[in-house]
């Protein structure tokens, strides 16, 4: 595989860009390789300026749900585009946008938009601080939030990845309001949120966490959170940045059944564009300035190409039998990594799946917390990765991210990818 031109143009990047790129993980550092440019993509493909295709399983880190440059999408963007690019101003498209994410979204009666992930978590925590009158940020081992300082410990995403525990540029005096407890343990969930020394205001999950690989909660997990947080006046906020329109329309909280009080959202409510959101609880959200005291803002918030984009995105997902479609596909192709797995790398692999989203972890598991994440062999995961990439299949570059399955690859394509998966697990055999 000819990567002359990715290799140019990550020499010069990185004499403009720290790292020659613009977020950690792309630098491919902890598979063995250096990062691939891309040039263009469509569907479930995607190609570099080399010329090289790949069948895409990053999905762009989760959005492109319905594959690369869907129709009913660029129609939508190109439409949205005629008319401006940015108002600065209210937009209709923006009404449009809300109604469809608090239809969806069974907890959400109001919506804020934002313009990523990280603004929309680091958000919520100050609204609820403002809503509670509290302190304390509770937080999961192994989930990530985005690169906010309150949530830079023991963070999941690239923060594992590169092996950094925190980062220089915290002050200890925001870190002090942040709790990190372990995923998946009720015991010392219930001993922490009843702490009476402790000045909790909110609660933050990714209620499937997928930056430390996919690992669900276990069950009676997040029931458990929703009872004591509940009781004890705390509101509990779900960051469905990933799940989020994924694992359903209604996302994580309509699949498991919890309602939280507040919704973090990102990624595919924003069709492929730059896009966040938090909403919720209408008396949580009307605390939000020029409501109420608490102050956020942003230029581009609700921006008209990102409000089109999410839009038609979530019309498409609305159509009947979409996620029952995409549950049948992941669940067949989950099935035949598993087979592969027990065939050629016996007690050395475990599969984590929920909906379409799931990881292969190099460790013998199970894997249902961050301890377990890192038993995960990362030196075989980059093996694997490199081996995947010369064969034109697109994974994530890090082991510790999920496998995305998107309703534009088609059975002929996940056949070819278990076959190609079955030549790397051979090699990983030795």
């Amino acid at each position: 595989m000819n990567t002359d031109q990715s290799h140019t143009l990550f020499v010069k990047a990185q004499q403009l860009i720290p790292g020659g790129v613009n977020s950690p993980v792309r630098a491919c550092k902890s598979v063995g390789c250096e990062p691939l440019f891309v040039k263009r993509a469509a569907g479930s493909k995607i190609h570099d300026v080399d010329g090289n295709e790949f069948l895409d399983f990053v999905c762009s880190w989760g959005p492109m749900i319905l594959g690369h440059n869907h129709p009913s999408v660029v129609e939508a963007i190109e439409k949205t585009l005629r008319d401006g690019t940015s108002f600065g101003a209210n937009s209709p498209l923006e009404i449009e946008l809300a109604e469809l994410v608090i239809k969806a979204l069974p907890s959400v009666e109001k919506v804020r938009f934002v313009s990523s992930g990280t603004e929309a978590t680091m958000s919520a925590i100050r609204l609820a601080r403002g809503y509670t009158g509290r302190k304390l940020v509770v937080k999961f081992d192994g989930c990530y939030h985005g690169h906010a300082d309150s949530f830079l410990v023991k963070a999941g995403s690239g923060v594992i990845t590169l092996g950094i525990p925190g980062s220089p540029g915290v002050p200890e005096d925001i870190v002090r309001n942040t709790m990190s407890i372990p995923y998946n343990d009720p015991e010392i969930l219930e001993k922490t949120l009843r702490d009476k020394k402790l000045d909790i205001a909110c609660v933050i999950i990714e209620p499937v966490a997928g930056n430390m690989g996919v690992v669900a909660p276990q069950p009676g997990f997040l029931q458990k959170l929703r009872a004591l947080t509940t009781e004890l006046g705390i509101v509990l906020i779900f960051d469905e940045v990933i799940t989020g329109l994924r694992l359903s329309l209604g996302g994580a909280q309509e699949y498991y059944g919890v309602l939280p009080d507040l919704t973090c959202l990102g990624k595919i409510i924003g069709g492929g564009l730059p896009v966040g959101a938090y909403g919720g609880k209408r008396e949580i959200m009307d605390m939000i300035s020029p409501v109420g005291p608490v102050y956020q803002a942003g230029t581009l918030s609700g921006n008209p190409l990102a409000m089109a984009a999410g839009a038609a995105t979530m019309r498409q997902l609305a159509q009947p039998g979409f996620y029952a479609a995409l549950e049948d596909k992941a669940s067949r192709f989950a099935q035949g990594l598993n087979d592969l797995g027990g065939k050629y790398l016996p007690g050395q692999t475990t599969l984590n799946r929920v909906g379409s989203m799931m990881t292969v972890f190099f460790t013998a598991g199970p894997v249902v917390d961050y301890e377990t994440a890192m038993q995960a062999d990362t030196a075989r995961y980059g093996q694997h990765f490199r081996q995947m990439l010369a064969q034109g299949i697109w994974l994530a570059p890090a082991q510790f991210e999920a496998l995305f399955i998107s309703a534009a690859q088609s059975e002929a394509e996940l056949a070819m990818a278990l076959e190609k998966t079955e030549c790397s697990f051979k090699k990983l055999a030795g």
